[in-house]
């Protein structure tokens, strides 16, 4: 597996053009630019014409020499001698350019400095603050976790409470011997018309037995609940008897 592009273009310390030209992108044209450069420690407008960032960096990083923001040394060895802004030999250091880079502007992440994890992370979260909200999210998953497992719980309570509420239900809308009473009197009572007779010999129905009752009943509703041979004779035959009782 190849180096990635830090491995490959990071150093311990840079001189000024090195580092402007990685922060720049311009790595594959390094030799070039140095060549074109020379002794010059700013490039005129006119050298890169087609990479005007490359002198604006530059320029950047100078700037924050002179000004103190930026510390910069001799050969990698940092020391605060005004006289080496204008030498060869002129270094920063990556750790320190990195963190001047970082607070001055939070929004660029040249790879040569920063990590992938680093350059996709928004500027307003660092290393440290990552670090922070992963332990939160873990601490989050678990308080889910228990979350889950609390509701999985009152929800089986709530199943097995309704559970014994629909058997009360069922319990509460049995038949009461009132009831039963009064249902047992409809029955027979229209089954006492069904296949009765009007004062002057005239049938009320076309039905002329229980059996034919029955029979129709099966064939209008089948499967329905009570809706059965067995349970119709057994309700007819108790209707009669109450009637007749």
């Amino acid at each position: 597996m190849g180096k990635s592009n830090q491995t490959q273009h990071s150093k311990v310390f840079y001189r000024p053009i090195e580092a402007a030209i990685r922060w720049s992108g311009l790595v594959r044209f390094e030799a070039r630019i140095l060549n074109t450069l020379g002794d010059k420690i700013i490039p005129d407008v006119n050298d890169f014409p087609r990479w005007p960032m490359l002198r604006l960096n530059l320029e950047r990083l100078h700037d924050a020499f002179r000004n103190g923001e930026l510390p910069y040394g001799k050969s990698g060895i940092t020391c605060d001698d005004p006289t080496l802004l204008t030498q060869p030999n002129l270094t920063v250091r990556h750790v320190d350019l990195k963190a001047w880079m970082t607070h001055y502007y939070p929004d660029q992440k040249p790879e040569f400095l920063f990590e992938g994890i680093e350059r996709h992370l928004h500027s307003a979260i660092n290393l440290d603050n990552l670090q922070a909200l992963l332990i939160d999210r873990e601490a989050l998953k678990l308080r889910l976790t228990e979350l889950e497992q609390s509701f999985k719980a009152l929800h089986d309570q709530h199943r097995l409470l309704s559970e014994k509420a629909n058997c009360g239900a069922g319990q509460d809308n049995a038949l009461s011997p009132r009831g039963e009473s009064t249902y047992l009197s409809i029955i027979g009572g229209l089954l006492t018309l069904l296949l009765g007779k009007s004062p002057s010999g005239k049938r009320y129905s076309s039905f002329d037995t229980t059996e034919s009752i029955i029979s129709a009943l099966l064939a209008y509703y089948p499967g329905r609940p009570g809706i059965s041979e067995r349970t119709l004779w057994a309700k007819f035959s108790a209707a009669k008897r109450h009637v007749g009782d």
